[in-house]
């Protein structure tokens, strides 16, 4: 990867280090979520008449896509329901860029070289590692890990979604704005109907908290997305793990 991609990467680490602390920290998770997401859809929707409209073609993967985040958005925090912010998020990520080198050879023949390869397995495995202790491994907090695993899961497939889609959108980052309008929006109505009570809750206590994140959290998808489409999947997966190494710092 180029200097510029890396290190626009490793912002988007940072980035999604710190949104993932606001939803562990701020109240009722789903609530908080369906805040944070909606937020960032009215930012990416301020956006939507400076970016051209992605291709017709990529319309299929960017539904799926949607579907996909939506999805996610909800798995990450009953995830945080069950573990620390230091527990889940390790394996979370940790397990995603083993995932989505082992996707992208399968569906694009994107197969990395041995050093990258190698790279992207150590890293994998060393974020995981963080996690498991006697204090809060598997045998003592098993629910945690298998959310945390299921995270892990989403995050792989939107990642492969959001690559080959932004590939085809013609528009890259097009493609990222509709997204985040479109997830967004279908968390929060989702959540209105099953926690309705809660977010008026976070509205009225924690909104600027959930606004910030929520420019964090798409600033994050927007940066990741434009390097799908310009670098190897697994290689840009891997590199945003290294969020691990700032989430500790947002969990104390």
């Amino acid at each position: 990867m180029s200097t510029e991609i890396t290190l626009l990467v490793l912002l988007a680490a940072v980035l999604n280090a710190g949104w993932n602390a606001v939803i562990k920290v701020s109240g009722d998770r789903i609530a908080v979520m369906a805040a944070v997401t909606l937020s960032g859809s009215l930012i990416s929707l301020l956006t939507l008449p400076f970016v051209d409209l992605p291709d017709p073609a990529s319309w299929p993967l960017l539904a799926l896509a949607i579907l996909v985040h939506t999805g996610y958005h909800f798995v990450l925090p009953v995830a945080y329901d069950y573990g620390d912010l230091g527990q889940v998020y390790p394996i979370a990520r940790g397990s995603e860029p083993l995932l989505v080198t082992l996707g992208a050879a399968f569906f694009a023949g994107e197969v990395l070289g041995a050093i990258p390869l190698f790279g992207v397995i150590f890293l994998a495995v060393g974020v995981m590692a963080l996690a498991f202790d006697r204090r809060t491994g598997l045998k003592q907090n098993p629910r945690a890990v298998l959310f945390a695993l299921g995270t892990g899961v989403c995050i792989a497939c939107y990642t492969l979604i959001d690559g080959f889609g932004a590939r085809q959108a013609g528009s890259v980052i097009g493609f990222a704005v509709c997204l985040t309008i479109g997830d967004g929006v279908l968390t929060f109505l989702i959540a209105a109907i099953w926690k309705a009570g809660a977010i008026k809750r976070v509205a009225k206590t924690n909104l600027a908290p959930a606004m910030v994140a929520g420019g964090m959290q798409i600033g994050a998808y927007w940066i990741v997305i434009w390097a799908l489409a310009h670098a190897p999947l697994g290689m840009v997966s891997a590199l945003r793990e290294t969020s691990v190494l700032f989430a500790p710092v947002a969990s104390v």
